[in-house]
């Protein structure tokens, strides 16, 4: 009775099958196929994330690699992790750098930058600084990446700090580098192609950069927002969603292999005098002239790509 009813429902299936059309159902795999790789392609950048924390929670107990590493155990893992990012920039994006120099090999400066919609180009700057000049940035991260699990750990050997004026004046204080995107997650997620800069009121970095004394280095990645895209469809709910909760809880789709290069303007120094609100006016206008000078607008994705193909990359 059962091989009976067993093969009634394999009789049945195949009856539904023979109905099915084949050439409508591979018309409508080839209309969907571009959307659904847009959208599952950021997925690799969650991927590589995941695995750089799950490497660092693994590295932890492997005390007997330690005589591998000259210094101590952190620095070992910022260094491979480091590798790890500036090869996938390199080949995936062509990843180059103009204006390195400007990133002083000693002594502590504030990189103020353009915040794409992912900030990949920063993990490729921490990356290329840490190999390229033996110093690594400390980068200003939003809340909820600390309450992601499994993130925390990875944050700390990362030098990813909340950005209190208090943290930002110690780092500082210590003769290192610090980057902040006054725009933070606001401006990732709904700025546009036009690249304008959404800083609103904010202005703290250029307090701590006053009371530290120390210079702004203005950073901008060309075609960051052709790497990743927001839909524009529903922005004002997602907006309002956003100011109501301060989560990025808005669908980001991409990882194109755009060309990315990313641009330091020469070192502004705090002058005597200067209020908090003129250095700020100050340090965003070099960073438009940056977008300016060097993204062709409206950004365009395909364009984008064209100059990942027939530009030549700098060899390593």
């Amino acid at each position: 009775m059962v091989l009976g009813t067993l093969g009634s429902c394999v009789q049945q299936i195949w009856e539904c099958l023979t109905y099915l059309d084949l050439s409508y159902l591979s018309w409508l795999l080839w209309i969907f196929y571009p959307c659904i790789i847009s959208f599952l392609l950021p997925c690799i950048i969650a991927i590589l994330l995941y695995a750089s924390a799950l490497f660092l929670w693994i590295f932890q107990y492997r005390e007997r690699i330690r005589a591998a590493y000259h210094q101590d155990m952190w620095d070992g893992a910022r260094k491979t992790l480091a590798a790890l990012w500036a090869g996938q920039g390199y080949i995936f994006h062509g990843f180059e750098v103009d204006g390195l120099e400007h990133i002083p090999d000693t002594g502590s400066a504030m990189i103020i930058y353009y915040h794409g919609v992912l900030p990949i180009d920063m993990y490729y700057i921490m990356a290329t600084c840490l190999l390229e000049k033996g110093r690594s940035i400390y980068a200003v991260g939003d809340k909820f990446l600390f309450k992601i699990p499994g993130w925390r750990r990875m944050m700390e050997v990362l030098n990813v700090t909340t950005g209190t004026a208090p943290r930002c004046l110690e780092i500082l204080a210590n003769n290192n580098l610090l980057a902040i995107a006054p725009g933070g997650v606001r401006e990732a997620l709904f700025a546009d192609e036009n690249y304008s800069i959404m800083w609103g009121k904010r202005s703290g970095f250029a307090d701590v950069a006053l009371q530290a004394n120390v210079p702004v280095i203005p950073m901008f990645t060309e075609n960051c927002r052709e790497a990743f895209r927001t839909p524009k469809w529903g922005r004002t709910l997602l907006r309002r969603l956003y100011e109501w909760s301060r989560l990025p809880l808005v669908p980001i789709y991409g990882l194109f292999p755009v060309k990315l290069i990313t641009h330091f303007g020469e070192p502004i120094y705090p002058q005597p005098g200067m209020t908090v609100m003129q250095f700020r006016e100050l340090v965003k206008e070099k960073v438009e002239e940056l977008i300016q000078r060097y993204q062709r607008l409206p950004g365009n994705i395909p364009r984008a790509m064209w100059q990942r193909a027939f530009y030549k990359t700098k060899e390593r």
